[in-house]
């Protein structure tokens, strides 16, 4: 079944899990505050998702950022609602994200292990691959890490 939606992929069937970015910019438990607040400086990032080694610690969204500068950041984010998992359709999570005002949730397995991230376009019209943030960091700047703290 066709749903029209370009965010849909075009079919109810797509899975966040096929539409996710794979390899998705994470911190560790000790970032602070004040490193999480120049990570939001870049206007593309709209979630930092807190790792534990394979496991997602917390998502912590430009809102969230309450706090002297080195005080831990894990403690702000939350995962209610902030993640799903690989087989939910990204039909419904784009009309969630949507009625929210958000443009990223991230995806986790059974065992909270973060698997990758789901975020739109700027367009609105798709969502973002590795490549597509392989090629604008390559843009940018040259070189860009994909993990820090």
């Amino acid at each position: 079944m066709t749903t029209g939606d370009p965010c849909a992929g075009g079919s109810s069937a797509r899975t966040a899990g096929e539409a996710m970015v794979r390899v998705p910019k994470t911190c560790g438990t000790g970032t602070t505050i004040g490193q999480a607040r120049a990570f939001f400086a870049d206007d593309h990032v709209h979630a930092l998702l807190v790792v534990d080694g394979a496991q997602l610690v917390a998502v912590v969204e430009r809102v969230d950022l309450t706090g002297p500068d080195r005080a831990p950041v894990a403690a702000l984010g939350r995962l209610h609602g902030r993640t799903v998992p690989p087989s939910e359709p990204v039909a419904v999570v784009a009309a969630r994200l949507r009625a929210e005002g958000r443009r990223r949730t991230a995806v986790v397995d059974d065992d909270g292990r973060l698997l990758g991230l789901l975020c739109f376009k700027r367009s609105g019209r798709g969502f973002c691959t590795d490549a597509d943030i392989a090629a604008r960091d390559a843009d940018r700047d040259g070189y860009r890490p994909r993990a820090f703290a």
